[in-house]
């Protein structure tokens, strides 16, 4: 595979995730469904976390061999709001002028998660010696909130890095 074709799709998964108005003030399911299907679709065991109180999940993902060990990426599923802000693009299109890409979440924290989706697609394609897991949590940006409130689900899965 040559280093275009995950640096493309990287793109697109980035697109995606910039799409989804995911502002702390509102729901991030329609974001957490599409992630859930992309890490599903690439081979990866998913534990959803949903809230117990708001329109909102967080999302648990692994795949390879089972036991500890491995790899655990953390990564927040939510963005500031917009309201009140002098926009010069759409915030939630991706749009790329000079060299740049603008949208809301682009730096913090979508553009790492994408990396870490596209990451994840190819390791769904290759024998892995030891676990690859995501942690995509909510309500990071109001005081990471929504880590609290998975953890007991994370410790229940037992998965440790």
């Amino acid at each position: 595979m040559s280093a275009a074709v995950p640096k493309a799709r990287t793109g697109d998964i980035l697109a995606q995730l910039i799409s989804f108005p995911t502002v702390s003030a509102d729901s991030n399911l329609a974001l957490i469904d599409y992630v859930e299907d992309l890490l599903k679709t690439a081979g990866f065991e998913t534990c959803r976390l949903a809230d117990p109180n708001l329109p909102k999940a967080g999302l648990m993902a692994r795949i390879g061999p089972k036991g500890p060990g491995g790899v655990m990426l953390s990564a927040h599923s939510d963005v500031v709001p917009v309201e009140g802000q002098d926009w010069t693009r759409p915030p939630f299109d991706m749009t790329r002028a000079d060299g740049r890409i603008y949208g809301r979440g682009s730096t913090d924290m979508k553009g790492f998660l994408a990396s870490a989706l596209s990451l994840a697609e190819r390791a769904g394609e290759a024998p892995l010696a030891q676990p690859l897991m995501l942690a995509i949590s909510y309500d990071e940006e109001v005081g990471c909130q929504g880590i609290r409130k998975m953890i007991p689900g994370i410790e229940a899965l037992g998965w440790r890095p």
